[in-house]
Formats: structure tokens, C-alpha cells, sequence
């Protein structure tokens, strides 16, 4: 696994290192990746975005300053490390949160500020095209910001000359090309899986849509193209050697992998890219991904259809609401220890309540609880009120307790997934987790396990993240032998030898949870009034 500093410092000189840029909601963050796919180096940059007339965005400043200041550090801990500087780049990749709105001119000039997937003022579009298309239009989706544009008469729409996201912005600015890998573009607008590109039916309906408007284009003249995992998506020219590096020590003419998005280097960072595996990542909030092996039946709300990097179909369940409110009950245990004297560490106040949940009722003794914060649109939440609910013979004791606020942080989850796994009848055979709920080593896996129905494995190095996934799909562009699938590159070179645990579903549990989403359901209205009682 480990390498010598020599060896390390050859491979940079020889330049056959990989990096990878992504763009988080927080930060950019750049990992530079050996030939054996360990990060050797890093830098990162904080963020913020900003609402302008009331429109959540980054300026191209903030975009490019970060981008710089993100590479150039991550340069600097080459330098500290190996006392070389970096000149040479095997191959790079850039990766970016998806969805948003970025529209150019023939000018190739950004007409209205960028539009991020935090906006939701796209709702009449979302739910126009969604009808026209027979498929699920998500607000976030660029397509969507686009129609809500031509039903605003936004006067800048007649001149659109290109459109994309954030990492295909980027990329073209570094290589001049105007691509999109398809997991990146599934999230502009629906792709055809059996061709791995835009769905050529849904681009008619479009055109057909807007043709009373007269515009001067097509909208296939203005999306970007769509490639695979491992395709060509150019190189590094002189001019975008010196964006990415203002300092001139890069060197050009670096090949560059396509373009992804936040949810595909979320999957290859999880090894979650092949049929019947999927990745549930549980924080603040959660989302669950499962690569499907067909067209789903219907359209569903509660169900956004992305895909992997290599163009699998992908069900993707997003909740706002996680951990926050477990993690308020633990802080107010952990102040009750502090006001009897004991000093506990927070790991040990987590560890320790979260254990005591597997000592409760397999359907937490008939407790109820809701960890809405926020609104939830898979139950048709705008807005949320945390609350706890018994009957006066609930089995009301502190393993009870713990259980169903973890099996609460997932509720939403499972109603979403049963639409996968019970009425289209999804398989699953491994999903993987990844977040703050894992920490606790067993128990947040083993609700996971019983919630999906499958088994759930945690990896010791989740936690690597879509910078690092980003750089080992710039790897495997330069490193793939020939006829190699992603699949087969992730599971014999990239993560062959990891060490992670899995947990089989335990019967108990699975009707456990089964039971409690029912009065989970029912209860509903009680979350609803809250709503409408408590302001």
C-alpha cells in the first residue's frame, strides 16, 4: 500500500500522477493520486454562495479564484512533501455539484448570473416538462432552468449559444471542449440509456414546445455533448494551463477525463457503479442511489432518475432530514451527564446511546418519531416540526428511545426505496454507506441493513470523497487496459484489498421496520398538524 517518498517523487517528475477538482457547495477541493490510486498531495478552498435578486450563485470570479487558490495549494503540499515542483500531469478530471443553470452567448459570455440546484423557482417548468416528457423533471435539472426562462420571456433566451453546468463550464474553459460525462449530463436532461446519450424523442418534444417562440436554435445546437467514463474528453490547452495555474509551471496538452457530477464521483468513490449495487450517504441529510437494470414503469415524484458514469440508469432517493434531530437528543443526554458532574466524550455519549438501540424492540416498542427539520417532499412536508409521539403504553424506555430516532432518520429513505423495491421490484444486492451515521461502528449499518432490506457495507476509508473519486476516473483514462470496464477497474485496482464490514438484514429487524413505517405512515397527519398549529 505505502509507497517511499523516492518513489513518489519520481512518479511526479514522470508525471504520472492523476488529479481531480471538484466543486462542492462549501468548498473546491483538488487530490492529486499515485499510480496505485492513493492520494499523494491535496488543497482545498472554501466557499460560499450568495443570494443576488434573489437567486442563490457563485460569481466566475469566485469560481476561478477558488479554482486557482484550490490548485495552488494543492502544488505548495507537493512541494512541502516531496521538495518538487509540478509541472508534469499524467491526467486530470473536474467534477462540480450538478444541476444549475449557466447560459453563454456567441460571445461565449455568461448572459445571466449562474443559477445553482439550490434555486427552486422552476416549479412550472418542473412540472410542465415532467407531463410532456412522461419523465421525472426535477427542479435543480438544467432543462428545467431553461423552460422557466422561455415561460418567464427572459429577454437573454433568443441569444443562448451553449448551456451547461458548472463542470462543464469549467472543463471547456481549461480544454475547449463542450462535453459533459453522462452522469454529469443525466442531470441537465434525460438521457437514453440504451444509446448513452440525450433522449432524441424528449429533444423533439422541447423543440416542438417552444417552436411558437421562434427561437434561433435547436436545442440540440445548445446542450453539450455526452460521453462515458474513460472516453477522450481532451486535453489541457496553453490558455487553460495558465487558468488552472497562473504561476505558468503547468505544463499543457494534459488529458483530460469527461466532466462528472457530484453523484457519480459519489459512486465511484463508493465502488457503487455496477447493476444492483447502490450507496447511501446519511448526514445532515441523506440520499440513497441504486444503478438499476431497466427503465423504471412510470414516473415517480419521489424518484429522480440519474446515472453512473458510464451511463447505468440510476434511482436517486433525496431527503432533506437526517441526523439533525438524533443528534440534538444525544447533545441533550450528553447535557444531563454534564449537570450530574461526568465529563463524557462526545464519541463515547454517541457510541454508548447508540448501542443501547439494539437492545430495544425490534419495532422500538410502539415509539414514534419524526426528524423533520425541514420540509420532506417525499411525504409532502414544505415545512418540518421534530416531534416525538407514544401512547400511554408504549414501551417507553432509552433503548426504545434511541431505536426509533435511527430508524426515524431513515423513515423518509424507506418510503422512497419501497417504491424502488416494492413496486418496480428492484434487486439490490450490496449498497454501501457512507456519512455521519456510520460512525458508531455496527449500528447505524445495521438499521441501514434492515431499512433496505439488503446488505449494507461501510468501507474503513469511506470518506475519501468526490475529489478523490473525480481523479481516479482521470486514472482510469490514462491507466485502463484495453476492453477494461469501470467496474472491473474500481474492484481489481482501485479498492482490491480494502477492508470494510458488511451486515447481512436480520429477519427481526426487517419486520421490525416494516412495522414501524406503518405507524410511521398513519402518523403523518400528526406531523401535519404540527405543522399547521406550531409557527
Amino acid at each position: 500500500m505505502g509507497m517511499d517518498m523516492n518513489t513518489i517523487k519520481k512518479m511526479i517528475e514522470e508525471g504520472k500522477t492523476a488529479l481531480g477538482i471538484e466543486f462542492g457547495s462549501t468548498r473546491i477541493k483538488a487530490v492529486l493520486v499515485a499510480e496505485n490510486n492513493l492520494p499523494i498531495a491535496q488543497g482545498a478552498h472554501d466557499w460560499e454562495n450568495r443570494l443576488d435578486n434573489g437567486i442563490w450563485t457563485y460569481t466566475l470570479d469566485d469560481i476561478w479564484n477558488g479554482l486557482q487558490d484550490c490548485y495552488a495549494k494543492m502544488a505548495a503540499d507537493v512541494k512541502n512533501q516531496y521538495g518538487v515542483e509540478l509541472t508534469k500531469i499524467g491526467a486530470m478530471g473536474f467534477s462540480a455539484m450538478m444541476h444549475g443553470y449557466m447560459a453563454f452567448n456567441d460571445k461565449d459570455e455568461l448572459m445571466v448570473p449562474f443559477r445553482t440546484w439550490r434555486n427552486t423557482m422552476t416549479e412550472q417548468a418542473s412540472n410542465a416538462l415532467t407531463e410532456s416528457f412522461s419523465y421525472h423533471i426535477p427542479q435543480r435539472w438544467s432543462i428545467a432552468h431553461l423552460y422557466q426562462a422561455i415561460l418567464n420571456g427572459e429577454e437573454h433566451v433568443p441569444s443562448i449559444k451553449f448551456f451547461c453546468t458548472l463542470a462543464g463550464y469549467v472543463h471547456w474553459k481549461l480544454s475547449g471542449k463542450k462535453v459533459l460525462g453522462v452522469g454529469e449530463a443525466s442531470g441537465m436532461f434525460p438521457i437514453d440509456i440504451t444509446t448513452g446519450q440525450f433522449n432524441t424523442k424528449m429533444i423533439d418534444t422541447f423543440n416542438e414546445l417552444v417552436a411558437p417562440k421562434g427561437f434561433p436554435w435547436k436545442l440540440e445546437e445548445i446542450l453539450p455533448g455526452v460521453l462515458s467514463a474513460g472516453e477522450d474528453a481532451g486535453c489541457l490547452t496553453k490558455e487553460g494551463a495558465l487558468l488552472l495555474d497562473p504561476s505558468g509551471k503547468l505544463q499543457a496538452g494534459v488529458p483530460m477525463c469527461p466532466p462528472e457530477g457530484d453523484a457519480g464521483t459519489g459512486m465511484v468513490a463508493t465502488n457503487s457503479v455496477a447493476v444492483r449495487t447502490g450507496n447511501v450517504s446519511a448526514g445532515t441529510s441523506v440520499f440513497a442511489m441504486v444503478v438499476l437494470e431497466k427503465e423504471l414503469s412510470k414516473v415517480y415524484d419521489a424518484i429522480d432518475l440519474v446515472t453512473t458514469p458510464t451511463g447505468n440508469l440510476v434511482g436517486m432517493v433525496h431527503c432533506n432530514n437526517c441526523t439533525s434531530d438524533l443528534n440534538a437528543w444525544v447533545n441533550l443526554f450528553a447535557e444531563c451527564l454534564d449537570n450530574f458532574g461526568a465529563k463524557p466524550d462526545m464519541n463515547d455519549v454517541y457510541g454508548t446511546l447508540y448501542r443501547k438501540a439494539l437492545e430495544g424492540d425490534d419495532d422500538c416498542g410502539g415509539l414514534l418519531a419524526y426528524n423533520y427539520f425541514s420540509g420532506e417532499h417525499i411525504t409532502g412536508f414544505e415545512e418540518g416540526r421534530p416531534l416525538f409521539v407514544r401512547t400511554p403504553d408504549s414501551k417507553f424506555n432509552l433503548a426504545n428511545f434511541m431505536r426509533v430516532h435511527l430508524f426515524t432518520a431513515l423513515g423518509a429513505l424507506k418510503v422512497g426505496l419501497d417504491i424502488l423495491t416494492k413496486e418496480e421490484k428492484v434487486k439490490i444486492d450490496q449498497m454501501l454507506g457512507h456519512g455521519g451515521l456510520y460512525k458508531t461502528p455496527g449500528v447505524g449499518q445495521k438499521i441501514t441493513a434492515a431499512a433496505m432490506n439488503s446488505p449494507v457495507s461501510v468501507m474503513e476509508t469511506a470518506g475519501e470523497g468526490g475529489a478523490w473519486g473525480i481523479a481516479v476516473l482521470a486514472a482510469y483514462l490514462m491507466n485502463k487496459e484495453e476492453g477494461e470496464t469501470l467496474e472491473a477497474y474500481l474492484t481489481n485496482k482501485v479498492f482490491a484489498g480494502q477492508k470494510g464490514s458488511t451486515i447481512e438484514p436480520d429477519a427481526k429487524d426487517v419486520a421490525g421496520f416494516e412495522a414501524f413505517i406503518e405507524r410511521y405512515k398513519k402518523g403523518l397527519a400528526i406531523e401535519r398538524a404540527a405543522v399547521d398549529c406550531l409557527s
